[in-house]
């Protein structure tokens, strides 16, 4: 499987083989000792160092349930009326198919995946960049791409990639990706990054978001025993970064994204911060999911979507 896909989480090799994660845990240790694999945070890799790119129908089979808890938490971050963009991936496809629901959103995307699952949602307006289609992940790359991202301004960003560390932030295994990435990210005020628990702590080629620049990350629990992702989450806090972690089972009502339909969102917990730096100066606070949801008595908001748009 990791020869196949590139890397694999614990919990996904216990669901094929039907066992326990004790057991997988204690077999992956033995194939890194045999130098067949390298261990990361709750999963493991190809031996090498960096891990190299899975293509679409692998990724779209790891860590599903982490992928699915992880969007609904991003969803509810959303308001009405918000111009965003949104990078492409298999998490950020699920993030898409609960912004069908939000109505007066302009979503701006290089990713054919995201654009399908926003194609029938007639209170989105979805604004695709030019570029070259990288058939691997079914995302627009290239010069065409990012010059079609000059002089955008949106509100945020939601990207995702294939490795997240506190020390070089979000990375990614191909350049033309990480390229376009970075162009996403200079068109937004906030930059969110979507990512489960086994990205945390993988490094791969190409930097695409540096962690001064992370204004949050959504992420789900890691494993009780996975002391290096746990480190991980601290070290990106202690930088500054806003760590909001996905509940798995429980909901919470509010007004944000999802609610007009009568769905309960996910369960979260936001971690306290020491501080905060850079473009994203302000004091640290504890956010509840009553926090994030839009103020109905909120009236410049419309007007300030409106300024974002025209710029």
């Amino acid at each position: 499987m990791v020869r196949a896909n590139g890397a694999v989480s614990l919990r996904e090799l216990a669901r094929v083989v039907q066992t326990s994660e004790v057991t997988v845990r204690r077999d992956v240790r033995a194939l890194e000792a045999e130098g067949l694999l390298d261990r990361r945070h709750g999963g493991a890799v190809l031996p090498g160092g960096f891990t190299r790119e899975s293509g679409f129908p692998q990724k779209s089979h790891l860590a599903t349930a982490e992928k699915t808890a992880i969007a609904d938490v991003a969803a509810s971050l959303v308001e009405e009326g918000e111009a965003i963009v949104v990078g492409a991936g298999t998490t950020t496809q699920e993030l898409a198919r609960r912004l069908a629901r939000v109505p007066g959103l302009t979503v701006v995307t290089n990713s054919l995946l995201v654009a399908q699952a926003l194609a029938h949602a007639n209170r989105v307006e979805v604004v695709m960049t030019g570029g070259t289609l990288r058939g691997s992940n079914y995302a627009l790359v290239g010069s065409g791409a990012e010059q079609s991202l000059h002089g955008l301004r949106v509100s945020r960003a939601f990207l995702s990639g294939a490795g997240l560390t506190a020390e070089r932030g979000l990375s990614t295994s191909n350049m033309l990706s990480a390229s376009v990435d970075r162009a996403l990210v200079q068109a937004a005020g906030e930059v969110v990054v979507l990512a489960d628990h086994t990205k945390l702590g993988t490094d791969t080629m190409f930097q695409t978001v540096p962690t001064d620049l992370i204004t949050r990350l959504v992420t789900d629990e890691p494993p009780a025993h996975d002391e290096r992702a746990g480190m991980e989450l601290q070290a990106l806090a202690d930088q500054g970064v806003q760590i909001t972690v996905a509940g798995a089972g429980s909901t919470v009502s509010g007004t944000g994204a999802g609610s007009g339909s009568g769905e309960g969102r996910q369960a979260r917990r936001d971690v306290p911060l020491p501080g905060q730096r850079g473009r994203h100066a302000g004091p640290p606070q504890l956010r509840s999911a009553a926090a994030l949801a839009p103020d109905p008595a909120s009236t410049d908001r419309p007007a300030r979507v409106a300024d974002l748009r025209r710029r």
